[in-house]
């Protein structure tokens, strides 16, 4: 986890850095409003930038479980 100080004269105050959108730029939704490339729903989409880490961390496994499901993503085996 990456933790900045915001401001020098509060060395005790913490903000973890905001967790990044999954967003690849191949923007397109499939007959369920899913994304093609990020497998986020247009209200994930939508709501990204008012969401909080963990809310963001949640929508990341969502869309981790959709890729898997749909069959989108791929794993390669080391043996």
């Amino acid at each position: 986890m990456s933790v900045e100080h915001p401001d020098k004269s509060s060395p005790h105050v913490l903000h973890e850095k905001p967790v990044r959108s999954p967003c690849v730029n191949i923007c397109a939704l499939d007959e369920a409003d899913v994304c093609v490339g990020c497998q986020r729903t247009v209200l994930e989409i939508t709501g990204w930038s008012r969401m909080s880490n963990d809310q963001r961390r949640a929508v990341l496994a969502l869309c981790s479980e959709r890729a898997r499901v749909g069959g989108v993503m791929f794993s390669v085996g080391g043996g």
